[in-house]
């Protein structure tokens, strides 16, 4: 947080940050004392969707060969999501690549071995309680990589307008805890801004529970944090 700027009319400036204090007693004016403070108001609440990286790999003697492999096994990781129930539109594919393998020998010359594919596809999954099972069902079609996962708020604004509320509620009792401590009777707000809204949520990471007898693997979504950060401008009152 910035160091409080206290202004006492444009004769007294009284700086404070932690412990220090400054002050300078140029001559006085009539200008209305000022105080700029700033404030942070934060919601908790668990998180109701999720995204998660799903991957496949294939090696071949040949590129041609690599990535037909690679398209074959992405098609059954494809239609074992949406018969899982993810649509198209909460499907995107986020890498592509295909390289040269080589083996490496003291004294000769790299040598070619085969080229190796990799897909990776971004699934979104907004019933969080059927993350496991649709994470499940993609390694038991052929996903080799299961990566980060995001969890999240599908419609943050509610708790969004919560934080915000939070936040100008500890601007005010800041700025009157304030002014009652130099001797004033109150703040008047003369300018508010706010800060981007902030959404932090665990990024847990997957391992499948794909066995004989097993459940769907288990997810603990714990919990999102929104916050927002305002700023203002006061006007003591005498």
């Amino acid at each position: 947080m910035k160091p409080l700027t206290l202004h006492i009319s444009a004769a007294l400036v009284l700086v404070v940050a932690g412990s220090a204090a400054a002050a300078d007693l140029p001559a006085a004016s009539a200008q209305a004392p000022q105080l700029e403070l700033s404030a942070h108001g934060e919601v908790r609440q668990p998180p109701d969707m999720a995204t998660v990286s799903i991957g496949v790999n294939a090696r071949a003697a040949s590129a041609a060969a690599a990535m037909d492999q690679d398209r074959r096994a992405m098609a059954r990781v494809i239609d074992a999501l949406k018969a899982a129930g993810i649509t198209d539109k909460n499907l995107a594919t986020s890498g592509l690549s295909l390289s040269p393998q080589y083996v490496y020998a003291q004294d000769a010359a790299p040598r070619l071995t085969g080229y190796a594919a990799a897909n990776e596809l971004t699934a979104r999954v907004q019933d969080l309680a059927r993350l496991g099972a649709v994470v499940d069902r993609a390694v038991a079609a052929g996903a080799t990589e299961i990566g980060s996962v995001s969890l999240a708020i599908a419609d943050p604004l509610t708790a969004q307008n919560e934080a915000r509320e939070r936040a100008i509620k500890a601007l005010e009792d800041k700025a009157a805890l304030y002014a009652r401590l130099t001797g004033f009777s109150g703040a008047r707000l003369l300018r508010l801004s706010e800060g981007a809204p902030e959404l932090v949520s665990p990024r847990p990471m997957l391992m499948s529970a794909m066995r004989a007898g097993a459940g769907p693997t288990p997810i603990e979504p714990g919990e999102t944090t929104v916050s927002i950060d305002v700023e203002g401008t006061f006007e003591l009152i005498r």
